[in-house]
């Protein structure tokens, strides 16, 4: 049985579930301006890039340049992340937290790479208390699928790409570790997973433990 020389975990859908508190975040920031932002407004936009739902809030009457709605957006989510974190209670999806601590219980390095904000990365990585390695969406000019978040999160923490194990649930994730030719594992926490030859799917982080992540397994 050959160990990963690194974990590499996406965060949002995967390690964790911060999409209620974006979807509080807008809409508090939208009250504080007395802008038109309903529910179903951010419904709307999940999934999409974090600039354009701060595009659509300013256009709805939030008065901040976009990308400072970014930042507004991101810290208050970081602090709810941070707050939760300090009451035992920070949003991680089932399985995840467990699985992380037994990686690094082994002695296995871990990344966290995410297209969201850095504040918000760092707030879920101190939560974690076990990532060697931020990569964050403001750490890298090519978004996933491109290959280059977790390129650079394996050279930070100094292994090979193709030893290492990849956790991801979305379609762009996935593309960009299968990329870089690390072992990717899917989680379907919230959609389907399309099958591909060499893809292993999980229906949920419970159904793994250390020894699930070795390569070839």
């Amino acid at each position: 049985m050959t160990m990963p020389t690194a974990v590499m975990w996406d965060m949002d859908g995967t390690l964790t579930d911060t999409e209620p508190l974006w979807l509080e975040a807008e809409l508090r920031l939208a009250q504080r301006y007395r802008a038109q932002w309903a529910h179903e407004d951010a419904l709307a936009v999940v999934g999409t890039p974090l600039i354009n739902t701060a595009r659509r809030l300013h256009e709805r009457g939030v008065a901040l340049p976009p990308e400072r709605i970014v930042r507004v957006m991101a810290q208050e989510v970081a602090s709810r992340i941070d707050h939760a974190a300090a009451g035992g209670v920070a949003p991680w999806h089932r399985g995840a937290i467990e699985l992380a601590t037994e990686v690094a219980a082994a002695g296995i390095p871990q990344a966290l790479v995410t297209s969201s904000p850095i504040e918000v990365a760092a707030a879920v990585a101190r939560a974690a208390g076990v990532f060697a390695v931020v990569v964050s969406g403001d750490d890298v000019s090519q978004p996933k699928p491109d290959p280059a978040p977790y390129r650079q999160a394996a050279a930070d923490l100094g292994v090979h790409p193709r030893d290492t194990v990849v956790l991801e649930d979305s379609p762009s994730g996935i593309a960009a570790g299968r990329a870089v030719g690390a072992c990717v594992i899917a989680v379907e926490t919230a959609l389907p997973v399309r099958p591909q030859p060499g893809l292993r799917i999980v229906d949920s982080l419970t159904q793994l433990r250390l020894a699930d992540l070795s390569l070839g397994s």
